[in-house]
């Protein structure tokens, strides 16, 4: 009895010091707690996502700036969750409405002098990345985010783990890399091929990655897990701190082989998972939709989808949208990086029960290099005509049914665009500093069908090439709001807001040409946005001169652009300032003349708001 007195008396104690602020008890902001689960988005056409490599967007907390090397854009920078917090504002006057952050997980901190920055060489799948901030950190971005309406995606890695282990090729239990021959050296009378061995990241073996020794082969080599807590290089958490969980069969050589793709290790040193293990495919659901459970995230960008086989994308994306709208959370976009060119490919990822959406990686290499990039060389311009065909395929190559349980649109209509990201060379960088090109494709990238997906830095005019030099410090720009690039992108998503068959209605294509030299029409494309979910009445008209040079028009000889609205129509210019308008004809033809690289946003003058 005087046990459990002394017991109730200890907690009456504690509770009212608790009570008391100034003896120094904690107590966690309402933003730093665990969320309850909320559909934030409606229709995730109406969204603009914006991209941000955490590191590299803003500085908020100097107390986790700990191996930080300014100005070497392959090391950390010091951005983190507080950054991105603290300048909602700026992302919110962009026209942003959505975030895509870079991953959230414990890293491998470093490896040959390039650190982890980006986020994809996860070792701890449960532990927030010290570099960005805590949990705390994290759903105070995400709950700030919210208030403002502005929704969040977390990018997320299933296909492999950092380099935590290697592979003993030559069974002395220490990881080597191995340079033999004498290849052509002039003081070397004898002569033998040059040879380079790592069993870091050793070549592609259908066998799996074989030991050795002078005698010859030894069968499977060994993995072994590292142990260096100085990097943070050590064994993961459960199941993927075990050999089993990974394929073991080297770093892939070539990506048109199907089984290497799914089977082999990510080049780098990135070990390939075993994602057809049932106890790996569920560690990885339950870990990384716990995330969304802790955060409120509303949706995840999903890496390397085609290294991972098809069926576990079925399993993860059911399982995923099951466990969360039973917590409340639905419409919880799933959208997967296929970093490939082959439409079909991409389309494959898209069946039923698997992902709403992809990036739409045809679509960059086709039209936003080949028409747009390449708009300064008629020699390597390709004509309209090509988003043409590419924009017919949607209804062949992807699901044209929503995702049971997904976000309600099918993938034909919900792709994510884009003009550029973090794995590829700036759009600037490739345009040769185009920026009149650059504005132009952002018209494109905002109005036509599926969702837009804008990187950070482009309305800062960044003109980056290739990783890392596309992964500039945006903190430099002083996060200034009064560029042309900034003005653009701002107006094109007030425009995309207000009239909502530029983001919800169907496409149909009035004009396009395999021209792009002197004629008429060269570079001239035209759309027209309605119908579909997009309300009754609501009508765009979207034509551009992707011409470099020169003026074009909807017209090539007798040959007039045909719209589908009634003749004696007044359409207005909401993207010209001054609201300039044009008179359909009574057949419903239009001839418009736009100048080089420029376009209009043409909607029926009755539905013209301020």
């Amino acid at each position: 009895m005087k046990t459990s007195q002394s017991k109730i008396a200890f907690a009456l104690l504690v509770a009212a010091a608790c009570a008391v602020p100034e003896v120094g008890c904690v107590s966690i902001p309402e933003e730093g707690q665990k969320p309850v689960l909320a559909t934030h988005v409606q229709d995730w056409r109406d969204e603009v996502i914006y991209q941000v490599l955490v590191d590299r967007f803003a500085n908020g907390d100097h107390d986790n700036d700990y191996q930080v090397r300014p100005g070497y854009l392959a090391r950390f920078q010091g951005g983190d969750w507080k950054g991105l917090t603290d300048h909602l504002d700026y992302i919110q006057a962009l026209g942003v409405t959505t975030l895509w952050i870079s991953p959230v997980v414990k890293n491998v901190e470093t490896d040959a002098d390039v650190d982890s920055y980006h986020g994809y060489w996860a070792q701890d799948l449960t532990q927030t990345n010290p570099h960005f901030g805590d949990l705390a950190a994290l759903r105070t971005l995400t709950a700030e985010a919210h208030k403002k309406s502005i929704k969040v995606v977390l990018d997320i890695v299933t296909n492999h783990m950092g380099q935590v282990f290697f592979y003993d090729t030559n069974l002395n239990g220490h990881p080597d890399i191995y340079i033999g021959g004498s290849g052509a050296l002039p003081v070397v009378s004898s002569r033998s091929d040059m040879s380079r061995i790592t069993e870091y990241d050793p070549d592609w073996d259908p066998l799996g990655v074989q030991a050795f020794t002078s005698l010859g082969p030894a069968g499977r080599a060994p993995i072994i897990f590292i142990q260096d807590p100085s990097i943070n290089r050590v064994p993961p958490p459960g199941i993927l701190g075990t050999a089993r969980a990974y394929h073991g069969y080297g770093r892939i050589l070539n990506y048109d082989d199907d089984k290497q793709r799914e089977l082999g290790d990510f080049p780098g040193g990135l070990k390939d998972v075993a994602t057809e293990i049932p106890e790996v495919r569920a560690e990885l659901i339950d870990l990384y939709t716990k995330w969304v459970e802790t955060s409120d995230l509303d949706g995840f960008r999903i890496d390397t989808v085609k290294h991972v086989e098809h069926d576990f994308w079925t399993q993860f994306g059911t399982s995923v949208r099951k466990r969360l709208a039973s917590q409340g959370k639905n419409n919880f976009l799933m959208f997967g990086e296929a970093f490939d060119g082959n439409d079909q490919l991409l389309g494959s990822y898209t069946q039923e029960g698997m992902l709403d959406s992809v990036f739409y990686f045809s679509q960059h290499y086709q039209v936003f290099r080949d028409v747009f990039v390449n708009a300064h060389d008629p020699a390597q311009q390709k004509g309209t005509e090509q988003i043409q065909r590419l924009w017919a395929n949607r209804r062949v190559n992807y699901r044209t049914e929503p995702q049971p349980g997904g976000i309600g649109i099918a993938p034909a209509k919900s792709l994510v665009n884009f003009m550029d990201n973090h794995d590829v060379a700036r759009f600037l960088f490739s345009a040769g500093g185009d920026k009149d090109a650059l504005r132009n494709a952002l018209v494109l990238l905002m109005t036509e069908e599926g969702i837009p997906c804008l990187y950070y830095g482009t309305e800062q005019d960044f003109a980056g090439g290739n990783d890392p030099a596309n992964r500039e410090v945006l903190w430099n720009t002083n996060f200034d709001t009064s560029g042309d690039t900034f003005r653009h992108v701002s107006k094109l998503a007030r425009i995309k807001r207000t009239y909502k068959a530029l983001s919800r209605g169907d496409t149909n294509v009035v004009w396009s040409t395999a021209h792009v030299g002197d004629e008429e029409d060269a570079g001239m494309f035209a759309y027209e946005r309605t119908g579909g979910d997009a309300p009754d009445g609501e009508y765009a008209l979207v034509v551009m001169n992707t011409n470099g040079h020169k003026p074009s028009s909807t017209s090539n000889g007798a040959s007039v652009m045909k719209t589908t609205r009634g003749g004696g129509e007044k359409l207005v210019d909401v993207l010209d300032p001054q609201l300039a308008s044009y008179d359909v004809e009574a057949d419903g033809t239009l001839r418009v003349e736009v100048p080089a690289q420029r376009s209009m946003i043409l909607v029926p003058s009755g539905n013209v708001k301020p």
